[in-house]
């Protein structure tokens, strides 16, 4: 039987609604996929055939009654090991939670089973999601399917990885730094970073309070931007348990493309992205000029305090929000990653130093903010590289493409748009004022068939 895993979320749909398949079968792909994907990236991290199949035994019987749940109906995904599931151990990548089960969900999974997805597996982080390359003390590193000698990146490098490789349609990752996007852009998958507060992050590894929880959130990866738009369009929308969630609705401001104003940049000041990644970039405005865009090379005021604010944000509570979270899940030695954090010397801020730095920020949003005063939507790199060797020194300043758009909250999508020289994906980040996600959407809607399709990585699933 060919491999369905690798379809789109609407193509799986019909099929099931034909007959052609069922959610059994599905599973049962899902399961055995894994098994072969596994031994070579290893990205799905946990799995519970026997549960998973009894929920695929009860999506089948309901759709023989005629009782569709909703649009994913049936159908398998994966979700971040970040992520609480109620059902299946979530370690966040930390030893303490080896056995951890939750007993609940995190709100974004939950509302994907009200959809009627079924859970097929977790995926691979690195410890509490803190890093950009996915590695752990519990399950190791995940390998990249384009190239095993590389990174999927991380955070949510695992997700990226099985999604790539054809295991699973669509998975949840989350974003505080750049950590679903980077893994996007690194894997030839597309990713969503929702802005601040249109997904609930409860359940997640890092949490929803605090002076930090602004900078993270969870949005969706997938191979094809209508499966990314069903399942941002599934988990948004506000939840009493997170309280930086918004009620409201789109904002207002879609345009036909030809109005658009388009902002575009190569690079931050602080360093140079590679050739691969700036012919890819100028490829995409050539074709939005052509369209008869408005197009100008712009880059948002003080981008380039980008790197010393995130940083001075992540020290300021004296890395007590990661001490707290290794305390309550019973870590005792934490990741030699965490371990190089944590031995940073504490920030020892005053009251009126954390008060000025908290005014640096609000400075620096809206510094940055008003790039949209001449511009309608930004189109740049998604980091100053493509996917590098494990292990592979990393300089920070290739990062900043990403945590600029945490430190503002707003929307950024990364697409895959072309290959480099090694073959390796090359993705494209675009970015639109908060609650205009559908912007970001928009124009890469009106990218993609200008795009040709990426070669499949070398670790793929076909049959």
């Amino acid at each position: 039987m060919p491999h369905f895993l690798n379809l789109s979320l609407s193509s799986l749909a019909t099929m099931l609604e034909r007959g052609e398949t069922t959610s059994v079968q599905l599973v049962e792909q899902a399961l055995a996929g894994f098994d072969q994907l596994n031994p070579l990236i290893n990205a799905v991290v946990t799995t519970h055939p026997e549960l998973s199949m009894r929920y695929a035994e009860k999506a089948d019987a309901l759709r023989a009654k005629g009782e569709i749940v909703g649009p994913l109906h049936g159908i398998p995904m994966t979700i971040k090991d970040s992520l609480d599931t109620f059902d299946m151990n979530t370690t966040w990548g930390t030893e303490g939670r080896t056995a951890h089960r939750p007993g609940h969900d995190a709100i974004s999974v939950a509302r994907l089973r009200g959809a009627g997805a079924i859970l097929v597996g977790k995926t691979n982080t690195p410890e509490l999601t803190l890093s950009y390359q996915t590695d752990n003390s519990i399950f190791g590193r995940t390998s990249n399917p384009h190239d095993l000698d590389r990174t999927s990146g991380g955070s949510s490098g695992g997700a990226a990885a099985v999604i790539a490789a054809g295991g699973t349609p669509i998975d949840l990752g989350t974003d505080t730094g750049g950590s679903i996007r980077l893994p996007a852009h690194f894997c030839g998958v597309y990713g969503l970073k929702p802005t601040t507060g249109r997904v609930p992050t409860s359940g997640n590894a890092l949490p929803s309070t605090g002076l930090l929880a602004p900078l993270s959130q969870i949005g969706p990866l997938s191979r094809s931007l209508d499966d990314l738009t069903l399942i941002y369009n599934i988990i948004r929308g506000p939840h009493h348990t997170d309280p930086y969630t918004l009620d409201t609705p789109d904002a207002a401001g879609t345009k036909e493309m030809t109005q658009l104003r388009i902002g575009f940049f190569a690079d931050h000041g602080l360093g140079t992205t590679s050739d691969s990644i700036k012919e890819s970039l100028s490829g995409l405005i050539n074709t939005l000029a052509d369209a008869g865009c408005d197009v100008r090379e712009i880059r948002p005021e003080g981008i380039e305090m980008t790197s010393m604010l995130y940083g001075q944000l992540f020290n300021a509570d004296d890395h007590e929000m990661i001490n707290d979270q290794l305390h309550a899940s019973g870590t005792e030695t934490p990741s030699l990653r965490l371990q190089r954090i944590l031995s940073q010397p504490k920030s020892q801020l005053s009251a009126s130093e954390l008060s000025h730095l908290i005014s640096l920020w609000d400075g620096y949003r809206s510094s940055m903010r008003s790039v949209f005063e001449s511009v309608d939507v930004i189109l740049c790199p998604v980091n100053g590289r493509t996917a590098p060797l494990h292990d592979e020194e990393e300089n920070p300043y290739d990062y900043l493409y990403t945590q600029a758009f945490n430190l503002t909250g707003w929307p950024g999508l990364s697409m895959p748009s072309a290959t480099d020289d090694k073959g390796l994906p090359v993705g494209i980040q675009i970015v639109a004022p908060p609650l205009m996600e559908e912007r970001c959407l928009s124009v890469a809607r009106f990218l993609e068939p200008h795009l040709d399709p990426l070669p499949k990585p070398k670790v793929y699933l076909e049959s």
